[in-house]
């Protein structure tokens, strides 16, 4: 999946919202160390409990592309993860690092390439000791779950959540979504306005005397792949 081409963001929540596939998004608060390109991956979901072999772990059977998810629980009182998990993490081909939490190293993480979103840095690491047993294969962002049966996507306007089943359809319809956004946007700045590319002065007419006439159903009814 790292090697195809990934679809923003907002394409990914416009083709949700079409299809009537669930939107599950990142905490606002999630936000990306420094700008980078949209990514997207299995997820490989972990809750922390205090100790890096949780991550060691999840990141020995992360495959190729993947995007690991940490549950820190929110917590601003730590970092839990910090430049040596994202070196093993980049180095075991994952795509980047999604955490409910905190990150250390920052300047590190960012020269390595490394994308990450997370509430922000702190530099003390965790001081709690970790409690027996296996370590928990799933996590919560603020209350939403990612299983290893999503997919998880983010890039500079946030982290969105999608089954892996329908994962496929919807990345293929948000590419389309792209490519007449781009193709727009391209005649706007040839000096087309949108407004003429959307004929919303036809548009405007017909609802004078159709009020309940939305401008989507005016565009599907002039069959033009128009984005709005």
């Amino acid at each position: 999946m790292s090697d195809t081409l990934v679809p923003s963001t907002a394409a990914i929540a416009d083709t949700c919202v079409r299809l009537a596939v669930e939107v599950r998004l990142g905490p606002a608060e999630l936000r990306p160390i420094s700008a980078h390109a949209p990514i997207a991956g299995p997820a490989l979901p972990v809750t922390h409990a205090g100790s890096v072999d949780a991550f060691l772990a999840a990141i020995d059977d992360a495959e190729p592309g993947a995007v690991l998810v940490v549950d820190n629980g929110g917590r601003h009182d730590e970092a839990c993860v910090g430049d040596l998990v994202a070196l093993e993490a980049k180095a075991a081909g994952v795509a980047g690092i999604v955490i409910w939490g905190r990150h250390r190293d920052t300047a590190q993480i960012i020269d390595m390439g490394l994308p990450l979103h997370s509430l922000g840095a702190r530099s003390v690491g965790p001081r709690r000791v970790p409690p027996p047993g296996r370590s928990m294969t799933v996590a919560w962002l603020d209350g939403v779950e990612v299983t290893s049966d999503d997919v998880v996507a983010a890039d500079d306007d946030g982290v969105i959540i999608v089954s892996a089943a329908d994962w496929q359809r919807v990345s293929a319809s948000a590419l389309q979504i792209q490519q007449v956004e781009v193709a727009q946007a391209n005649r706007m700045r040839a000096g087309e306005s949108l407004r003429s590319q959307l004929d919303f002065a036809g548009y405007r007419a017909r609802q004078l005397v159709e009020p309940d006439l939305s401008l989507r159903a005016y565009l599907a009814e002039r069959g033009g792949a128009i984005e709005v």
